[in-house]
Formats: C-alpha cells, structure tokens, sequence
C-alpha cells in the first residue's frame, strides 16, 4: 500500500510518499516535494492545485492521503488558505483521504517509533511532519490501536 503523507503549510502542500510491503517500508523517488498554490487568480487556481495533487497520485498509484490536522484556533491555528487546499484534496473522488489528529498521531508513534533516524532517509528536513503522518497512518493499519476500554457505570448485583 502506497500512502502520501501531508503537511499543509502556508501556501504549500508538502508531500512525502511511503509505501510498505512484505514488512519493509519504502520511499519512492517523486518529482516533486511540496505542490504551492498560487494565490493569483482565484477559483482557477484551486481547480489548477487539486487537478495538480490528483495526478501526481494517479502518476505514482497512491492508495491513501493522510493530511495532519491542524488547530481551528490558537497559536499554531491552520490558514484559511490551508483548509481551502485541504477540502480540495478531500474532494479528489479518486483519493481515499483522511485527516489525523495530532492524539491519534502521537498515540501511533508512541506504539510504533519509528526505528530509522529521519536524517538517514534521505528526505529534506521540510518534509518530516509529511513522512510521520505518512509512518502513523500505516502503523495505524499494520499495528491498529487497542479498542477503548468499556467502562461500567452499573454495579454489580
């Protein structure tokens, strides 16, 4: 299976692609590591950065996106130009899309850390956040977290 993990990040989509089969992970060369949208001339421009991300999925046969949430609000809250990228790619009806929460993020890298120092990836420093959601996402399928606990509110009798 073939993930593309993302990071929405001012203006750019940063992207990092991961793929793992027969219990190895891989990082496939891709042409590009962030796609920006361009702010000039408006509807366009979001047709033009969502047929742009759609076919660099299709180019490189992505299963899954996995795009790391942001805050609605606070210090690190997303732009309003990030949640335009983001429902653009949500709205790709080729793509099976979903966002990660930074709880369920940080609970899967916890279960699962990741083994290789991403200095030795071979991936720009940028991208990082893009190949941890990317990581998440399929230990979260290899490695599915442990059901809630069912807590009683009755007593016994």
């Amino acid at each position: 299976m073939k993930i593309c993990g993302v990071e929405l990040k001012g203006s750019e989509a940063i992207i990092c692609l991961l793929s793992f089969k027969d219990g190895l992970f891989n990082l496939p060369e891709c042409r590009v590591r962030k796609i920006e949208f361009n702010k000039r001339n408006g509807t366009g421009d979001i047709r033009y950065f969502q047929s742009t991300f759609s076919k660099l999925m299709a180019d490189y046969t992505i299963n899954a996106v996995v795009i790391k949430e942001r805050p609605l609000k606070g210090k690190f809250a997303g732009g309003a130009l990030g949640f335009k990228m983001e429902s653009a790619i949500q709205l790709i009806h080729e793509l099976d899309v979903e966002t990660m929460s930074p709880q369920v993020f940080k609970e899967s890298i916890k279960r699962n850390p990741v083994v290789v120092p991403f200095s030795e990836t071979g991936l720009k420093a940028f991208q990082e956040n893009a190949f941890t959601a990317a990581y998440a996402k399929h230990m979260n399928i290899q490695h599915p977290p442990p059901p809630p606990e069912v807590v009683s509110t009755s007593e016994p009798i």
